[in-house]
Order: C-alpha cells, then sequence, then structure tokens
C-alpha cells in the first residue's frame, strides 16, 4: 500500500445498494485496518438493504455483504475523510458539497450500474461481476 494512501475513504453513489458497499468491502480486504472505509447513497432505496445479485456476486469472493446498512450522507456519523470517491454524477456533485472548506481529495470513477441490465439471471449476475471486478481493479490501481 502506497505511503500517501488517505486515513480514511468514502465511496458514494445514488442509493449505497450496490457499487458504494462492493467498493466499500474490497477496499476493507486491501486495507484492512490501515483505512477507515464507508460508503452511503444520496437517498435510500424502497427495496432490500443490499441488492441481492451484489450479495452474489461479493460472495462468490468471500465478501460478505449482508450486514450492510445503506445510509445517505447526512446519517453519516463522521464526515471527516481524506478522500471521496463517486460513481455517478449526483453523488460527485454532493461530495463536492461536503467537502467544500474541507481538505479532502474528490474522485469520480465512472463505473456502470449493472441495475440496468436486463435479461436472464446469469447475464443480470455476468454484469454485477464485471462491476465488481472493475472495482476491484480500481482500488489495486489506487491502493497499491
Amino acid at each position: 500500500m502506497a505511503s500517501d494512501s488517505p486515513g480514511a475513504v468514502l465511496f458514494a453513489c445514488n442509493f449505497n445498494r450496490v457499487r458504494s458497499p462492493m467498493a466499500e468491502a474490497l477496499l476493507r480486504r486491501v486495507a484492512r485496518d490501515r483505512i477507515h472505509v464507508d460508503s452511503c447513497g444520496l437517498r435510500l432505496a424502497d427495496a432490500s438493504p443490499v441488492d441481492p445479485f451484489a450479495e452474489a456476486v461479493m460472495a462468490e469472493v468471500a465478501c460478505d455483504l449482508s450486514e450492510h446498512a445503506p445510509k445517505t450522507f447526512d446519517q453519516l456519523d463522521d464526515a471527516s475523510f481524506d478522500l471521496v470517491i463517486s460513481f455517478t454524477p449526483e453523488a460527485q456533485h454532493r461530495a463536492v458539497e461536503m467537502a467544500r472548506g474541507r481538505a479532502v481529495e474528490i474522485e469520480y470513477w465512472p463505473i456502470q450500474d449493472p441495475t440496468q441490465v436486463e435479461g436472464s439471471r446469469e447475464s443480470r449476475l455476468a454484469a454485477y461481476r464485471e462491476v465488481r471486478d472493475a472495482l476491484a481493479a480500481r482500488i489495486a490501481r489506487r491502493f497499491g
């Protein structure tokens, strides 16, 4: 892990049910206790806490999302992050607002939304796997 790694990272998307919890779990696995990692969304969805496809593909790489509880920016226990990584333009805008007046680095990672894929269960799972693998690759490049 790079010596200039941030001490606290926040992943943000729209509902905190797919990309941001996947990224949170993947970075936690890499960073262990060296980086505080959290995730949030702009708003809460009416559906189950974690997308079942996200939970399934993360289980394939030994990351358990079953205890993830989605939350919004306003529900964060602490907003003292060194780095905020957003996955949607809307979350990017909110991250910029949150960081105003603070020394926070903000990055936008345009990772596709797998919930937009239609078709068979297998084709949908394949889309979620692509997102998981894209997140893992970006995290490996960014955090070592």
